[in-house]
């Protein structure tokens, strides 16, 4: 199989190609080898690769018999894995072994991906731009001194560019919406609880994980593959017995849509936005949906500082939990005795580890956030959740009177490679990370499902996505609405022509 004819079939299609012997799963993997080498060095989304790996797994036979049997694929470098390498995007990281996995990439693994690498993402998935100082910026293929979004950046351009039909991602504020509506591709973030998540994780009230695609289909049959929760799970959101691939089926009812201009705090959004939604609220009323303009009451303020106050936390969480089992594992060693995630800690091994390096082991907005970690305790942290409950109720009566939300999913185009400046004082920085990022936080804060579809392309053929969120466990019900609007304005078939090499660099990046 060439190339070109690879990147004419989804995830699901090639599936049906290796289980009617059109083409052994062995071929699949050297084409999509072959892709990979040819377009990563242009977008840098890929940024460790298991050819040789798979090319074993694939000779001894052992590769699981699932939905998607020797279908290409790509785990985010968030994703640990047993004796493999996992850096998340940080420095302090860059030569670490997982010392053990967990559910979801054991259920991807059975769902029968031939896995052929890691994509990038920022430093501990912290920003919506994948611009990490370890692995470099990774490229919009649709404009390469754009970025493609984050966290999950390096997946979705690597499905944009065509060297895998989907990839893995998480999402924890936006984290797969955000560079599906960069990369013009479709991503659903599943509600609390439908996923397995890891034990001992502060982020699980707000974080999950998902896939990029380009086809409403694959997305459904992943989540359907991977989804439900495991034992001890502190949340589990029924599905009614419905999958999501069946409810693609169902033709979906005359819906109630409200739909949003103004983010949160009632900034406007950029004219391209607006475009966006005036087109897709034509679409909507053509299909036989109601649209009307309107809101839940929301204390914007105090839900941006809750997220600030859990965005802090999280780093020095995740950098404990990671060296305690490392520890456990016996691939490091304790310092000094003290037990590991603390700050006198963090600074000690950041020196080591950045002198080593020969750059700092933290970037500045991660240096930024353990900084203020420091002056948080218990009840900042219970108070954040609070907030977040808040938000859980608003929307709960919200979706008492309309079905579906409709917002852009960013506040404007995808922004410039160097635009998100870490150098910035951090206030700055993270009111501009707030304006630009408005609409998804509120999904993860809620639980609730949401989806990024690509309906929109500006007049310098720029993917806007189209955010619509639904009431929790609904998720059935985004699934019909996204299918009824593939068929009604496709999008598969819309790509960025191939690039084999980064541009030069603008001034000042």
């Amino acid at each position: 199989m060439q190339p070109s004819e690879y990147a004419t079939f989804d995830a699901v299609g090639l599936a049906e190609l290796v289980r009617n012997r059109d083409i052994t799963a062995s071929e699949l993997t050297e084409t999509a080898i072959e892709t990979i080498r040819d377009r990563n060095p242009a977008v840098n989304a890929v940024i460790d690769t298991y050819f040789d790996r798979a090319r074993t797994i694939l000779d001894s036979e052992t590769l699981p018999s699932g939905p998607f049997h020797g279908v290409p694929f790509l785990f985010k470098d968030l994703q640990a894995e047993e004796g493999l390498p996992v850096t998340f995007g940080s420095v302090f990281f860059k030569d670490f072994v997982a010392p053990q996995g967990d559910v979801v990439g054991q259920r991807m693994r059975s769902a029968g991906f031939s896995v052929l690498g890691r994509t990038a993402s920022p430093e501990f998935g912290l920003l919506p731009v994948t611009e990490s100082r370890l692995h470099g910026p990774t490229r919009n293929p649709w404009d390469l001194t754009r970025s493609p979004g984050g966290s999950s950046g390096g997946a979705a351009a690597a499905v944009a560019s065509g060297m895998v039909p989907m990839a893995h991602g998480g999402d924890g504020g936006g984290s797969l919406r955000i560079p599906a509506s960069a990369c013009g591709l479709f991503a659903l973030k599943p509600s609390r609880g439908t996923m397995p998540r890891q034990p001992n994780s502060l982020a699980d009230r707000i974080a999950i994980d998902g896939c990029i695609s380009r086809t409403v289909r694959d997305t459904a049959t992943f989540l359907d593959a991977i989804g439900g929760p495991t034992l001890g799970d502190l949340w589990r959101t029924p599905n009614n017995g419905q999958s999501l691939t069946a409810a693609m089926h169902s033709e979906v009812r005359p819906l109630r849509i409200a739909v949003r201009t103004t983010d949160h705090m009632g900034r406007p959004v950029h004219p391209a936005c607006r475009d966006m939604i005036a087109d897709v609220v034509a679409l909507l009323e053509g299909l036989g949906h109601s649209v009307v303009e309107e809101s839940p009451p929301l204390d914007g303020a105090a839900m941006e500082d809750a997220f600030l106050t859990l965005w802090a936390a999280f780093p020095a969480t995740a950098f404990r939990t990671i060296l305690d089992e490392a520890a456990q594992a016996k691939r490091v060693v304790r310092v000094a005795r003290r037990p590991l995630g603390d700050y006198r800690t963090m600074r000690i091994l950041a020196r080591v580890v950045g002198n080593r390096a020969g750059m700092p082991a933290f970037e500045p907005f991660t240096w930024g956030l353990i900084q203020r970690a420091r002056k948080l305790d218990a009840t900042d942290i219970l108070y954040a959740f609070r907030s977040l409950q808040n938000v859980a109720y608003a929307y709960g009566d919200f979706f008492g009177s309309y079905d579906v939300e409709l917002s852009p999913v960013l506040s404007t185009p995808p922004v410039h490679i160097g635009e998100i400046d870490q150098t910035k004082p951090m206030d700055d920085l993270t009111d501009q990370l707030a304006r630009y990022v408005g609409f998804t936080p509120i999904a993860n804060f809620a639980g609730l499902p949401a989806m990024s579809v690509p309906l929109y392309w500006t007049d310098t053929n720029l993917p806007i996505g189209s955010h619509f969120t639904a009431s929790h466990g609904n998720d059935a019900l985004l699934i019909q609405l996204a299918a009824q609007l593939e068929q009604s304005q496709p999008w598969a078939d819309r790509r960025p022509a191939p690039r084999a090499t980064p541009p030069q660099e603008r001034p000042g990046q």
